[in-house]
């Protein structure tokens, strides 16, 4: 039977049109594919399983006029990949209340790449206020690829409050803002962070990005990363730029001693959650 790889690429050279050329064709068509996801999918690298890469597979056929079907019905059931084949980690709406509402602003996003991207190092800022409101925090992730073509960072972002608008994010180093997912109705908000280029197999990239509050910005009381994966080192710091808290405690219930800055780093993070709480006098 013949593979998906070997059709598109035959369709492609019969059609005469470049990757770019036909990445601009399917932009044109409202979906948005990298050059490199092309070019895995016709070397067979990788190839279309997630609902939006499925759909653009659609599109693929209209543009390079081959009859319908003739590219996606060699795509079968999904197949396992990399590590999957040992362990398969938390889907990634495993930390979030309900996880449903996440998965539903995920499904139109290309998230095939999350699995192959070691967290090497998670580094969160976060900056809180004279007036007590939760600013901003920046945030650095040192990621390394365990095989070709990795080129994007989901962030997914839940709020507590729902009467305020989302915050905006900010591309700082190494990448750009790529589709935003926005639900204030549930507190929810998901964006991709594109990278400058994809990555090669054993290729590491730091990418940074800001989120903003909007006025009115929220009480802070709290701050907590989640973590669908293990990573290596992680390092949160979060500054008061007014009053200092009350009291804090880690999210695992033990106590800090407030001051102006609290630090928590940690080596060989596991899935799970890290984080502070605190009051105010």
């Amino acid at each position: 039977m013949e593979e998906f790889s070997e059709a598109l690429r035959t369709a492609i050279t019969n059609r005469g049109l470049g990757l770019e050329r036909l990445r601009e064709h399917l932009s044109q068509n409202g979906v948005s594919v990298s050059l490199a996801t092309l070019s895995y999918w016709q070397t067979g690298r990788s190839r279309p399983e997630r609902k939006k890469s499925l759909q653009a597979v659609v599109h693929l056929e209209h543009i390079l006029k081959v009859p319908p079907g003739h590219l996606s019905g060699l795509l079968g059931s999904p197949r396992p990949r990399g590590r999957w084949l040992r362990r398969a980690p938390e889907a990634m709406s495993a930390f979030w209340p309900p996880p449903t509402h996440v998965e539903e602003a995920l499904q139109d996003l290309d998230t095939q790449w999350d699995d192959q991207l070691i967290r090497v190092s998670q580094q969160d800022f976060v900056t809180i206020g004279a007036d007590r409101t939760e600013r901003s925090f920046r945030s650095r992730q040192v990621l390394s690829a365990s095989m070709d073509g990795p080129d994007r960072w989901v962030v997914i972002v839940h709020v507590d409050e729902r009467d305020r608008p989302l915050p905006a994010v900010r591309a700082l180093k190494n990448c750009t803002v790529g589709q935003l997912v926005q639900d204030p109705a549930r507190g929810l908000l998901v964006v991709e962070l594109l990278f400058d280029q994809s990555l090669r197999k054993g290729e590491s990239i730091v990418i940074e990005h800001e989120l903003v509050n909007q006025a009115p910005c929220p009480l802070a009381t709290n701050y907590e990363r989640k973590f669908r994966m293990p990573t290596h080192e992680y390092v949160l710091e979060v500054t008061f730029e007014g009053a200092v808290p009350a009291s804090v405690t880690q999210l695992d219930g033990s106590a800090v001693r407030p001051g102006r800055t609290l630090l928590d780093v940690a080596l060989d993070v596991q899935p799970g959650v890290r984080g502070f709480r605190w009051t105010w006098t």
